[in-house]
């Protein structure tokens, strides 16, 4: 789950990282009343949950209340990358000498936590990453041992920061490993971290996702949650109960486990296409489910054609096959659909659809070989 920034740095302070004064607004006019009890330059910035604000015109300055207000006005509204600016985060604007970048977050392939530390903060760390990637200090967190001091002072060092905001910073990493930790983030990151010219530092930007798997350890967080700010289909799956994400592409995907579902979208990309979605019915799914799941693959305008891929234990054939019919009911299906049914009452939910104008196929191979072809000719 994707928190604001202004959530972000509400958690944050509860862990004593400093953040400038500042508030929420939704009006132009409490986006002045902000700045009037500020009483100082403030920046303005946009609330949404992607990266390039700043570059979209979605942060601006403004020197007084009356200024504040017509910024907000204009960011108020304002498309951003697909999302609309609902809220903009009115707060004193800080004097920048120095931008650091400070972020954890969890590396799948070591199967550990990553420190990042960098002196080149303020801008996309992902393209720091890519096109100066020694910039970044980075130290596997152990997870039986725990992020040490130590371990703080070498990235900081090793990263370049200068030796007087040194000890500020470890302070900061100290305060950001134990938010990590307690809320369950698999992301958390302070761009940037502000050295004033007054030699204080201050966190001006935050940022924190939030594993979803571990929401129900905290309610008080899951109020952060705002689904209007999701993909809608996303949205709707997890209205339904169902495993899917979108990517982009034209092939619909079902399957029951996760593993052959990847599988089967590495084998519609080896057979030339693009899958569309990830979507996972989950074992012994009976056909209600199966009717949500096509129903719900389908509303995505970009489909073009659907390959269900089931291997039959717990789940059965005959189920799946009455689900995809009970779900072709309730929409027009204008697409091809191949269906590759496998395992547990497969020979009876293939009899089941013989009188249907699915396509049958005996692999995952020929599946995605015919979904390919039927949907791009």
């Amino acid at each position: 789950m994707k928190i604001h920034e202004y959530q972000a740095k509400q958690i944050f302070a509860r862990y004593g990282v400093p953040i400038p004064a500042g508030d929420v607004a939704s009006t132009p006019a409490e986006a002045r009343a902000i700045a009037e009890k500020i009483g100082k330059r403030v920046v303005v910035k946009s609330q949404v949950h992607v990266g390039g604000r700043g570059k979209a015109g979605g942060i601006k300055l403004a020197s007084n209340p009356d200024e504040a207000e017509q910024v907000a006005s204009q960011i108020l509204g304002m498309d951003i990358k697909g999302l609309t600016v609902e809220k903009v985060l009115v707060e004193e604007a800080c004097n920048i000498a120095q931008e650091y970048y400070l972020g954890i977050t969890l590396d799948r392939a070591a199967q550990k936590n990553l420190l990042m530390v960098s002196a080149a903060g303020g801008i996309d760390i992902e393209e720091v990453a890519e096109s100066t990637p020694e910039k970044i200090a980075r130290i596997h967190i152990d997870p039986a041992v725990g992020l040490r001091e130590y371990q703080m002072r070498q990235a900081l060092f090793s990263a370049g920061i200068e030796r007087t905001a040194v000890n500020g910073a470890v302070k900061f990493l100290k305060a950001l490993y134990k938010a990590y930790l307690d809320i369950d983030c698999s992301l958390a990151e302070i761009n940037p971290l502000v050295l004033t010219g007054e030699g204080t530092l201050i966190a001006a930007d935050a940022k924190i996702n939030i594993d979803d798997n571990a929401l129900y350890r905290h309610p008080d967080l899951a109020q952060f949650a705002e689904e209007g700010e999701d993909d809608p289909i996303e949205a709707e799956a997890h209205r339904r109960g169902l495993q899917y994400v979108r990517l982009g592409g034209e092939i619909g995907v079902i399957g029951n486990g996760a593993g052959l579902v990847m599988g089967t979208l590495d084998e519609v990309k080896d057979a030339g296409g693009a899958p569309a979605n990830f979507l996972d019915i989950g074992g012994g799914a009976k056909a209600e489910v199966v009717a949500n799941a096509l129903d719900l693959v389908l509303s995505d305008p970009n489909v073009k054609g659907l390959l269900f891929n089931i291997f039959g234990g717990i789940t059965r054939g005959d189920e799946v096959a009455r689900g995809i019919i009970e779900g072709a009911k309730r929409v027009d299906v204008k697409v091809p659909i191949v269906v590759r049914l496998t395992g547990t009452n497969a020979e009876e939910g293939r009899e089941i659809l013989k009188s249907t104008d699915l396509v049958p196929a005996e692999t995952m191979q020929e599946a995605a070989a015919k979904i390919v072809e039927l949907a791009y000719r």
